[in-house]
């Protein structure tokens, strides 16, 4: 072994600190443009998601308040009926009305992250299907996928 005054031999300096390879840049090519496109596709994605996402929330939220709007409005009818002449409906129908203004009333608008959310309307849903039945009026929710089909006959109370 060769030694020097400082105790390294002049060749393991070159190992110590390696020149640069001229031609890396090349070579990591492929590699340099895999992690540049990742990362512009993420910063773009993250932006288009975020719109998406806006867009979904609003359309989900509004088909969700309309169908809401629809039993309300359905509710405040029968209850209007009700208050006119309660004989008009049985007290089991009654009840059904109760239950489903109490449902109404009871669905969280302001916490759409709320996992009763889904219960809840479909409760909503069969109260209705139900108290259209008892009293014979053929009336369907047309912007429920599958409800409807524009032939909504005898609507008479």
């Amino acid at each position: 072994m060769i030694m020097t005054l400082s105790g390294i031999h002049p060749r393991s300096m070159g190992d110590l600190f390696p020149e640069p390879d001229p031609f890396d840049p090349a070579l990591n090519l492929e590699e340099t443009h895999i992690k540049e496109g990742y990362n512009d596709g993420y910063s773009d994605g993250l932006v288009t998601g975020r719109e998406e996402g806006r867009l979904v929330g609003l359309k989900d939220g509004f088909e969700k308040g309309e169908e809401l709007g629809f039993y309300r409005g359905c509710v405040d009818v029968w209850n209007s009926v009700i208050r006119v002449d309660p004989s008009h409906f049985s007290t089991r129908v009654q009840k059904s009305v109760k239950a489903m203004d109490s449902l109404l009333q009871t669905y969280p608008v302001m916490d759409p992250e709320n996992e009763q959310i889904q219960d809840i309307l479909n409760d909503l849903r069969l109260k209705f299907r139900a108290i259209c039945g008892s009293i014979g009026v053929k009336l369907e929710y047309e912007g429920y996928p599958g409800g409807g089909g524009g032939d909504t006959k005898d609507f008479s109370f």
